[in-house]
């Protein structure tokens, strides 16, 4: 599978098969993921990996807190701002409209909408689990480089012949998971992503990306009028320091 591929076939999938994921599968991938680049190479990402009786143990506990009403730990980050502004909001609306509608869920069938979410605490039925955490005292482009990580782990996923889903709705558990991997101290759960072979009887809705212009502008040519400035800050040395590795 080349890249391209890798990036047009990747999708967040939300019905997994039990088929076994082999430990060496999971070390190959995340050993290649921690090329990964990320500013002056620090790395930010700590992951746990979970199979067998920790994963369902934690799906266990997830689920009791489910079905108990528990409506969730505070998060410790905010996950979209409070109130979204044009385009992001109707991106966000049509993909809702999207994933509930190929279940034939209405807008206003809530308890539907919440059996749907929970499927998340059982990872979907997949047989592996990977949280990433980050340091809390590190800033927004360490965050930045979480994804960077992430979408690496995703992409050689696919080459291997797997899928994924990106769960940030674990840090709502953050507190369950915790109980089950133990981080240290000072670390935030950043998400969670289920990971196995796909089961292909569940159906999926399909999510279109924006057109190329509305994202991307080419500037070409010669810009005018731009003569050499010169800047007091930081030296070149500076900025070689800040690239991504």
């Amino acid at each position: 599978m080349d890249v391209y591929e890798a990036v047009m076939s990747r999708r967040a999938v939300r019905g997994f098969t039990d088929q076994h994921v082999p430990r060496e599968v999971l070390e190959r991938v995340l050993s290649a993921a921690a090329c990964s680049p990320s500013g002056s190479n620090l790395q930010p990402w700590n992951s746990y990996v979970l199979t067998g009786a920790p994963l369902a143990e934690l799906k266990k506990l997830a689920g009791e807190r489910v079905v108990a009403g528990d409506p969730g730990d505070e998060r410790e980050y905010e996950m979209y701002p409070p109130a979204l502004r044009s385009p992001y909001r109707e991106r966000r609306a049509a993909f809702g409209k999207a994933r509930y509608g190929e279940l034939g869920i209405s807008r206003e069938d809530v308890e539907a909408r919440q059996r749907a979410a929970a499927a998340n605490w059982d990872c979907f039925g997949a047989p592996v689990a990977l949280f990433c955490y980050i340091d809390r005292d590190l800033g927004r482009p360490q965050w930045a480089d979480l994804g960077m990580y992430l979408q690496t782990i995703m992409l050689l996923l696919r080459a291997e012949g797997l899928h994924s889903c990106l769960q940030m709705a674990w840090s709502v558990y953050r507190k369950t998971v915790a109980e089950v991997v133990s981080p240290p101290d000072g670390l935030v759960l950043f998400c969670g992503m289920s990971i196995g072979f796909e089961d292909v009887t569940v159906s999926y809705a399909n999510t279109p990306r924006a057109p190329l212009d509305e994202t991307v502008t080419f500037v070409e040519g010669q810009v005018a009028g731009k003569g050499r400035l010169r800047v007091n800050g930081p030296s070149r040395a500076d900025h070689i320091a800040d690239s991504h590795e």
